[in-house]
């Protein structure tokens, strides 16, 4: 009886949410064990206060600075159809994605998953090139039964690359400029052909984006990197 309100849930999500661990950690991003992906996201687990965990969101740019933006599979658990930046994940407890040196594991953990979700090959987002911007820490319910409660770590990169979307994970993709993406929010804000923004990047939207996609154009973008301070958004 207990496992009837997942019956329906698609088989590759139901994998990925049993078997991948996240990262848990305090709110000063110290690493305090790991759960599975599943009960990371249940609404009352997370309301216990014992489910925050490490994620990344890459914002990945063209050469000609336009935003990759995703909309999210119809069978993901967590926000289904929902317009969001390139790529949104965990990092996983592994040896390889928990390296804290020059935010390192989670570099790994977002070029696999760049692979897994959009198909773009390893070779065309070097790990090397991912700049580590800020870390931000917020909570958002999805649908009264999941929901999310990360400490979000927010990854541009700038970069010419192959796209081919996994269609369990993406339902679209899109290049957007500044002038589209306001276009996006406003579309989102009236409730226009039901288009609905996920909340983590919106709060990107709403406190970085626009002044962090300058440093884009001029190619300065380490100079915006501040990795000391956690963004309390919640």
């Amino acid at each position: 009886m207990g496992d009837a309100p997942d019956a329906g849930m698609d088989a590759v999500q139901r994998r990925l949410m049993f078997e991948d661990e996240c990262i848990l950690v305090d709110e000063s991003d110290n690493v305090v064990g790991h759960e599975s992906k599943y009960n990371c996201h249940l609404w009352e687990n997370i309301l216990t206060g014992k489910m925050l965990h490490r994620a990344f969101s890459v914002f990945l740019f063209n050469s000609k600075y336009e935003l990759l933006l995703q909309q999210r599979s119809a069978t993901k658990v967590t926000f289904p159809l929902v317009w969001t930046n390139t790529c949104c994940s965990h990092p996983l407890y592994r040896e390889s994605e928990l390296i804290a040196e020059n935010c390192l594991g989670v570099r790994n953990a977002a070029q696999r998953k760049l692979l897994d979700e959009l198909g773009i090959p390893a070779e065309d987002v070097p790990v090397d090139q991912f700049i580590p911007l800020s870390r931000m820490l917020y909570k958002a319910p999805s649908d009264g039964k999941w929901g999310e409660h990360e400490l979000d770590y927010l990854l541009f990169i700038v970069g010419d690359v192959n796209v081919h979307p996994n269609p369990d994970e993406v339902a679209d993709v899109k290049y957007v400029n500044r002038e589209q993406l306001k276009e996006l929010l406003r579309k989102a804000d009236a409730g226009e052909d039901g288009l609905k923004l996920s909340p983590w990047f919106r709060l990107v939207v709403d406190n970085f984006l626009l002044k962090w996609w300058d440093h884009v154009e001029k190619g300065s973008l380490k100079e915006a990197s501040d990795m000391e301070t956690i963004h309390k958004l919640t």
